[in-house]
């Protein structure tokens, strides 16, 4: 009898008609949609087994394709039409009706104006049912007249004014912008990201998300007089294709994101719209912006910061081929806001990763060979969960719930969460009921920071350690899965890149990333910065707000030359007395004094000439370059004085960093500086004035010496007294 139970069962199983079979059966979300003709929609496919087909029954109605556990199906023509998803267990269909956009609804362009004060701009409208009126939300800025289906707009004062068009069946808003003055001139226009590395959890956020999709891209627009221009200008991003053929266009067909964010945190952008979090801590977030694609998206002025920003675009390491690119590359275009003129281009480049992964240890195995492993392994074992974006996370919440089963503040968090989804049975069987965790709902975490505030809007709860302590300080002590020694006890960048963007991604890309020792070998690693684990994880510390400054390294306890390490034998800081090469102090807030957030010569932020954090200028990754060598020929740090000025101003120390006027001005100028004993010229020169890599010209260079003749500099020379001057002059 138990016999034929057992086969009884094992053929139900085998036919899927087992509850116990389905367990993990293949599911979809949702099953039916509706949508217009043109218009694609997503189908969230999950528990999946084997690979996945997916098939529509009338391609007239509408077409499908599968990616990364994303069906995008888009109408084509008015019909119904069903989508079958089929993996290797079984198949799941989608009914899908299409529908025809109705025949007339008020149209308008453009939806943003710009005109002088005097002038006047028109607004075509169409399709529009019955009578049409118009108004200015304020007749002292602009004011609004209608005929022959044009809407005319006349600039009365510098300002902004809304214009609404309505028929008999809707309106339509047009933002409206009265300018004083046109901007004219030559220009220079640098753009960079902020971190030099965002990193995201990649294809699923069903079961716990640490970072989404959150890049940030900065730009500022210079005029060949030196200035900023922050007004009557236009700023807008864009993909491009980078050097390789590669293009990253869209974002919501790569991950499910879009279909968890709002069980996440709360909000619920649109498809290919990220979350911003800037006002989010006064319940009143930015408006998120768009994910780069061929139509150019607008950037907005941050007038504290002084720079034009697009907060949390949300972009992945997909690129439109499905082909891994972890440096998208983006075009940003400065035009005249009112003649749309373009005054200046660039190209950078948003990089992202999801090599951000804890599988090295936390990965289902049968293995029991590998100690790293086998002290990661869950008491109840691994969940061999078929999709191996899932399987890790999974793992790690069964072991952090086997791990806090008797603690009460993790208990008592999961009453306070309970109204959100959470369970109190565990973090695992909250994401399997459908509820993904977010670890800062716990956790806090200043990586999720309102700069518009001035506030971490993750705060977490109160008892429970901050992520970055919490993880730092957990895996100290815990060994590399290659080497079997403890990742606090290594010194080089391999510990940390068993978690972070490393391996693959090689985030430390930038001039500290190529430096090496006499031997070769890399003489700067991630712990130059930021210590060992034990460090970065110290309750003393605030993660992502403790960090050493530029002058650790770049002080005048050695002129010429830079330290290859930023912290002391306690892993704090270096502090020095000398800020001649210094962070901004209180930013971007009290106590704080972070390089991502400085500015300098001009008014130019730090990383507009020298590049992003982990990825000073030169890049290792030839499209970062591309900036540099387009305003100053030639790649490394912007610092030749033509790519911002015509004319180059004479001074004696008002450039970057209290510097000297360079090229042939500087010759006839510079005898009364080195007589009045400057000390700052050691800086460069060295004490003994024969020059040190920071005085080295960075392209061949020819220089009119005046009485001493002609000088040709070859690229790498170091400029020092002698270049002219037999010795020093008495």
């Amino acid at each position: 009898m138990n016999a034929r139970l057992f086969i009884f069962r094992f053929l139900l199983i085998f036919l899927g008609l087992s509850g116990f079979g389905n367990a993990h059966a293949l599911e979809l979300k949702p099953n039916s949609v509706e949508i217009l003709v043109g218009e694609v929609v997503t189908v969230t496919v999950t528990k999946s087994s084997g690979s996945i087909s997916v098939k529509s029954s009338n391609t007239s109605v509408a077409t499908v394709s599968y990616a990364s556990g994303i069906a995008s199906i888009k109408g084509v023509k008015a019909g119904s039409a069903t989508v079958t998803v089929k993996d290797r267990r079984s198949s799941k269909r989608v009914e899908v009706k299409v529908i025809s956009a109705p025949a007339s609804v008020l149209t308008i362009s453009p939806a943003v104006v710009a005109l002088n004060v005097g002038g006047s701009a028109n607004i075509t409208v169409t399709k529009a049912s019955g009578t049409v009126s118009v108004q200015s939300s304020d007749n002292s800025v602009a004011t609004v007249g209608y005929a022959n289906n044009l809407a005319t707009v006349k600039g009365i004062k510098a300002g902004s004014a809304t214009v609404t068009i309505r028929d008999s069946k809707t309106s339509k808003t047009v933002a409206v912008t009265v300018l004083n003055t046109t901007a004219i001139g030559e220009y220079t226009l640098l753009a960079w990201n902020d971190l030099g590395m965002h990193c995201m959890d990649g294809l699923d956020f069903s079961v716990f998300a640490i970072l989404p999709p959150y890049n940030t891209l900065h730009a500022q627009l210079k005029d060949k007089n030196g200035k900023l221009v922050s007004s009557n200008v236009l700023l807008t991003y864009e993909a491009v294709t980078d050097s390789s053929g590669s293009i990253n266009t869209s974002s919501a067909n790569k991950t499910n994101f879009w279909f968890w964010v709002g069980e996440l945190v709360g909000l619920n952008p649109a498809p290919d719209v990220g979350v911003n979090l800037d006002g989010l801590a006064s319940g009143k977030p930015m408006p998120g912006n768009k994910t780069p694609s061929l139509t150019p998206a607008p950037m907005t002025y941050n007038t504290a910061f002084g720079w034009f920003e697009a907060e949390g675009i949300p972009i992945t390491p997909f690129d439109d081929k499905g082909n891994k690119n972890f440096y998208p590359t983006v075009k940003v275009v400065a035009k005249d806001a009112l003649s749309g003129k373009v005054l200046a281009s660039t190209t950078t480049v948003l990089p992202v990763s999801d090599e951000m992964t804890c599988k090295g240890c936390h990965a289902s195995t049968d293995a029991n060979n590998n100690a790293a492993q086998t002290a990661a392994k869950p008491v109840a074992g691994w969940v061999f969960d078929a999709d191996p974006n899932k399987d890790w996370k999974r793992n790690i919440l069964r072991l952090h719930d086997e791990k806090q089963a008797a603690n009460k503040v993790f208990n008592d968090a999961l009453t306070t969460l309970n109204s959100k989804g959470y369970k109190s049975a565990g973090l695992l069987a909250t994401a399997d009921a459908g509820q993904p965790v977010l670890c800062v709902a716990c956790h806090a975490s200043n990586a999720y920071f309102d700069k518009e505030n001035k506030t971490t809007v993750m705060g977490g709860m109160a008892g429970i350690a901050p992520f970055t302590q919490s993880l730092h300080l957990k895996h100290a002590e815990v060994k590399d899965p290659a080497t079997q020694l403890t990742l606090d006890s290594l010194d080089n960048r391999s510990a940390c890149y068993q978690c972070h963007p490393g391996s693959v991604t090689q985030c430390l890309r930038g001039a500290m990333a190529t430096a090496t020792d006499a031997s070769g070998d890399p003489s700067i690693s991630c712990q130059s910065c930021h210590g060992n684990m034990k460090a970065v994880g110290s309750p003393t510390r605030q993660g992502w707000f403790n960090e050493p400054t530029c002058e650790s390294c770049h002080n005048s306890a050695a002129p010429g030359k830079r330290a290859v390490s930023g912290i002391d034998a306690n892993g704090k800081a270096i502090v020095p007395a000398d800020h001649t090469f210094a962070t901004n102090a209180n930013t971007p807030v009290p106590g704080l004094n972070l390089y991502r957030f400085s500015k300098g010569h001009g008014g130019l932020q730090c990383e507009a000439c020298h590049g992003s954090t982990h990825a000073e200028y030169p890049s290792t990754h030839a499209d970062e370059n591309l900036q540099s060598i387009a305003v100053q020929g030639h790649a490394g740090t912007v610092a030749e004085c033509k790519a911002c000025h015509t004319t180059v101003p004479n001074t004696v120390n008002g450039g970057p960093h209290g510097m000297h006027t360079t090229g042939d001005a500087w010759v006839k100028q510079h005898e009364d500086a080195s007589k009045n004993g400057t000390p700052s010229c050691s800086y460069c020169h060295g004490t003994t004035s024969a020059g040190t890599p920071l005085s080295a010209v960075k392209v061949a260079k020819t220089i009119d010496a005046d009485e001493f003749g002609i000088k040709n500099w070859p690229a790498g020379y170091q400029v020092s007294c002698f270049s002219c001057h037999n010795g020093p002059n008495p």
